[in-house]
């Protein structure tokens, strides 16, 4: 049987140095999960709304189901399962609100 090997950490070579931000629901020291703060402003729009779309959507679920309210583990796991794309919906939201006011300056 062939051993598998992961490949090493890339290194991200771009000439800004802040043009790849961590999102913040990576709790890692090599982060895998990346914005691009470069990216076009729909395009991280985009991404936002659907997270954060997503995650309204699980929580209306979840708050017509009375049958989940007995059980205290399932709602961490449902309650998890918003923070994440809520998290990153957030970070994109960061990033194109700091997009938006540089071309006011600018």
């Amino acid at each position: 049987m062939k051993k598998v090997v992961p490949d090493p950490p890339a290194l991200i070579d771009d000439t800004s140095p802040r043009r790849y931000m961590a999102l913040t629901s990576n709790d890692c020291t090599i982060p895998a999960l990346l914005i691009d703060t470069e990216a076009p402003l729909d395009v991280l729009h985009e991404a936002a709304a659907h997270r954060i779309r997503a995650a309204a959507q699980l929580l209306e679920n979840l708050a017509s189901d009375a049958g989940l309210h007995g059980n205290p583990a399932l709602l961490q796991d449902f309650a998890q399962l918003c923070v994440i794309p809520l998290r990153d919906g957030c970070d994109l939201l960061d990033v194109l609100g700091r997009r938006l006011q540089e071309q006011l300056l600018s």
